[in-house]
């Protein structure tokens, strides 16, 4: 700041950006300007929060420090840039102003759980917001799913359509409340109301709604549950016959279930949780947590993960979910229930049937849940973006400490310092975690990118789609859209860019896509670039995967890529999925590849891990063992024969695929219910037998970098013992990597190591893999920021993209 004389009033603006709306950010700023006798002003605009303030220089450049180190917990403070502006002559006093206009340069917050202030009013007899089901405040509530457009403002939200009852009105209109300006705000006299209705669509007349769900649910009913984002389809979770029939209903045969329980007291019978997934849990984003299973789990909790090695598990993130359970509690008062294990344990799952998109519309539940659920919760606040949980696993390596590729401690800004606010929550150990699924309580947050640039829309894959929309330095990934296979979704993909590209208020420069031409969002890229007269940009899927980490971790290159998933188009128009790459920003040269797989049948053949099986004997030459081992399969003979004369049978160098046959081979499974079933299945029975020594001679590197695991076939084919087998398999398979990325690496004369794609979920995988290049003098840097799957792609899309653009001018 300039220098002044002290005693002279001066004047200062300061333009505060990042998550600075729906925070509490103006009350806090004007309680700082009442506490330092401060004149002037503060009011939201389209870019973050404006600030204008009038004293002495000391006391303003005080002001500037105090409002980034103080600011509210759930806020994120990306700059502030301070400037001088004339005094005002007679200035007295601080007010909050109405919103100003312009173009749009802040975000919403995310979503955030039900704080402990709130808690504490939703269970005390005697306060007016006692028991009701949209309890918010400044600190907590609803964000991303309620807006329509910015800046955050009530009118924009889909609680205009509620007039504040003349109490909600003083706490909305008191700086000093921290309802303050809290958009959502309401209570029973004024706000949202929530009904049960039977399956005809008819509301009991005088039930309690929560009270009439809990009965239902206690009689093994199913509930389609209104949430923030959309329905939840809930069930007792140790009632198997309801679990069953919610299976059947939802055609979901062998997909896991995640849970939802009162506190971590309640699932910490049948998993086990660490300090940071017990933070994970508590945390206001409120993610499903990927968690350990104890030996109980799986017959207390018959049908919820069958077969798995993992439980997801998620807290209450809405009053109403907490009504359920103190209802079944026998509606003690006070919040000291919570403390202890609470008997009430929900299947808590997506109402999402047939694999579209989630269902967020009364009416809409009524029609699509038809034959599914037995009674709908509702309500009658709309849900404006459909947004479904975030699902996340502690333990993906140690936080990296870079803006933009955030670990535990980075995606819960301010945690540990939300003192009353949340005062259950425990300080975060310094791990990272890593997203299966990021959306509730995660989106809209931007990632940081190393540097500006014109506007990019990426398109992402075709499974586990998100989009991505970049503004100046920063990266929208939106929510986990889902799988572009039905009419409905490819909807929801186009909704989800329109919603982010005008909340954003952005002019796209470009747009990227994968190389896939018969991918819906790669015709889709076509016509967006054709309606905003753009240039569409392809990027190689693996390149993707890759560059997604990169970008989150402000990385450039040269480095080399480790990408690992299921199938992606290759360059040379064959099936990728194990590939080493050297990666220099835009520039991507493919070094190496797992020696290839057939594909007998073709696509049939990654849903039939038997197939994989078959094809893995006949990589060792013996076609002929394959109608004898799947005898009972009728298909054998004609697999077999496709095998030997190459026919109908293309080649993949798919990791994903040699997981299939591994499991294959050993008899885990001979048909997935699900993608990645057969690999999870593989992972749970390695993780339950425990760590063997690897076998060198099971691999080899060809001197053209083709990593060859042949030699481990006989091997699996010829175990009888599963657990092990599927524990060599995996300490194989990470001394291979380990071997072939270090070569690669001497080779190029580099020392990080970027790992993409889906196989790094595999906890065993990930984990060992860190551990063994680490030995070898390299750096495994992974996706922290977003999934290492597909959900990540349109953010390495958009990287790509910016980067191609730079090397261009």
């Amino acid at each position: 700041m300039d220098a002044t004389v002290a005693g002279t009033a001066v004047r200062r603006r300061l333009e505060v950006r990042g998550i600075v709306q729906g925070v509490g950010f103006r009350p806090f700023v004007y309680r700082l300007a009442a506490e330092m006798a401060l004149s002037g002003w503060v009011r939201n605009d389209a870019r973050g929060v404006t600030i204008e303030a009038q004293g002495d220089a000391p006391q303003l450049e005080r002001l500037a420090q105090r409002v980034r180190a103080e600011a509210p917990v759930l806020s994120r403070i990306d700059s502030v840039a301070v400037s001088a502006c004339p005094p005002v002559t007679g200035a007295d006093g601080f007010a909050i102003l109405d919103s100003g206009g312009g173009a749009a340069g802040t975000a919403i917050g995310p979503d955030s759980a039900v704080c402990d202030d709130c808690l504490a009013e939703l269970f005390d007899p005697a306060d007016r917001r006692y028991r009701y089901a949209f309890v918010n405040c400044t600190n907590c509530g609803p964000r991303y799913t309620i807006t329509r457009g910015l800046p955050y403002d009530r009118a924009l939200t889909s609680m205009a359509a509620f007039a504040q009852c003349p109490a909600c009105l003083a706490e909305y209109r008191a700086p000093a409340d921290r309802r303050f300006h809290a958009e959502p705000n309401a209570c029973p006299a004024c706000g949202p109301r929530p009904a049960l209705l039977d399956a005809a669509g008819q509301a009991a007349a005088g039930a309690d709604p929560v009270a009439a769900a809990v009965q239902r649910l206690a009689r093994g009913e199913i509930v389609a549950v209104k949430g923030l984002g959309g329905f939840h389809l809930a069930c007792d979770a140790r009632n198997e016959d309801a679990v069953a029939r919610l299976r059947a209903r939802k055609h979901r045969e062998e997909k896991p279930f995640a849970l939802l329980v009162a506190n971590a007291a309640s699932v910490a019978p049948w998993a086990e949780i660490s300090a940071a997934e017990g933070a994970a849990l508590a945390s206001p984003e409120r993610p499903i947590v990927l968690l350990k299973k104890r030996a109980a789990a799986d017959h207390a909790l018959r049908g919820v993960a069958p077969g798995l090695a993992w439980l997801g598990a998620m807290l209450p993130c809405t009053p109403l979910q907490y009504l359920l359970f103190h209802e079944a509690a026998g509606r003690p008062a006070g919040r000291g229930w919570l403390d202890a294990a609470q008997p009430l344990v929900l299947v808590m799952t997506s109402a999402n049937p047939g694999g579209e998109p989630l269902v967020t519309g009364n009416h809409e539940a009524l029609v699509r849940l038809a034959g599914i659920a037995d009674a709908y919760l509702v309500h009658d606040r709309d849900i404006v973006t459909r947004c479904d949980d975030s699902v996340v696993r502690v333990g993906g390596g140690e936080v990296r400490p870079c803006n933009g590729s955030p670990g535990f401690a980075e995606l819960n800004p301010g945690y540990g310092a939300y003192g009353p606010t949340y005062a259950t929550a425990a300080p975060p150990a310094r791990e990272a975690f890593q997203f299966v699924r990021r959306a509730r309580g995660y989106t809209p947050r931007a990632i940081r990118l190393a540097a500006g640039g014109p506007p990019i829309v990426a398109v992402g894959g075709h499974f586990k789609n998100t989009v991505c929309v970049t503004r100046g330095d920063e990266a929208f990934v939106s929510q986990h859209i889902g799988e572009l296979d039905n009419a409905p979704t490819c909807t929801a993909q186009d909704e989800a860019i329109d919603h982010l590209v005008a909340i954003l208020d952005v002019r796209p420069a470009l747009v990227a896509h994968d190389l896939h031409p018969d991918y819906y969002s790669t015709r889709l890229a076509a016509r967006l670039a054709a309606r905003w007269g753009v240039p569409a940009l392809g990027v190689q899927h693996h390149h993707a995967h890759v560059a997604a980490v990169l970008a989150e971790h402000r990385l450039a290159g040269p480095v080399i890529g480790l990408a690992l998933d299921g199938v992606g188009l290759g360059t040379d128009g064959t099936a990728w999925g194990g590939e080493l790459l050297r990666i220099d920003g835009a520039n991507c040269a493919r070094q190496g590849r797992l020696a290839p797989l057939r594909l007998p049948g073709g696509d049939r053949a990654a849903r039939e891990p038997w197939r994989m099986a078959a094809a893995a004997l006949a990589r060792c030459g013996r076609e002929r063992e394959i109608a004898r081992r799947f005898a009972d399969e009728p298909a054998a003979p004609t697999v077999a024969a496709l095998l030997a004369q190459g026919l109908h049978a293309p080649e993949t160098s798919s990791l994903g695929r040699w997981f299939d046959a591994a499991a294959g081979l050993l008899g885990v499974t001979r048909r997935m219910a699900f993608e990645g079933q057969a690999a999870m299945l593989l992972e749970g029975l390695a993780e339950r037998h425990g760590p063997v020594a690897a076998d060198p001679s099971l691999f080899r590197i060809t001197g053209n970098f083709e990593l060859d695991l042949t030699a481990l076939v006989p091997v699996l084919a010829a175990e009888r013992h599963a657990g092990y087998g599927a524990a060599l398999f995996h300490a194989t398979l990470v001394a291979a990597l380990a071997e072939w990325a270090a070569r690669a690496a001497r080779a190029e004369g580099v020392t990080t190591v970027v790992g993409g794609g889906g196989c790094f979920l595999n906890a065993i995988l990930a984990r060992e893999l860190r551990t063994a290049l680490a030995t070898r003098g390299l750096d495994l840097v992974e996706a922290q920021a977003v999934p290492p799957n597909d959900g990540g792609l349109s953010l390495g899309q958009a990287w790509v993209a910016r980067c191609a653009g730079t090397d261009r001018s």
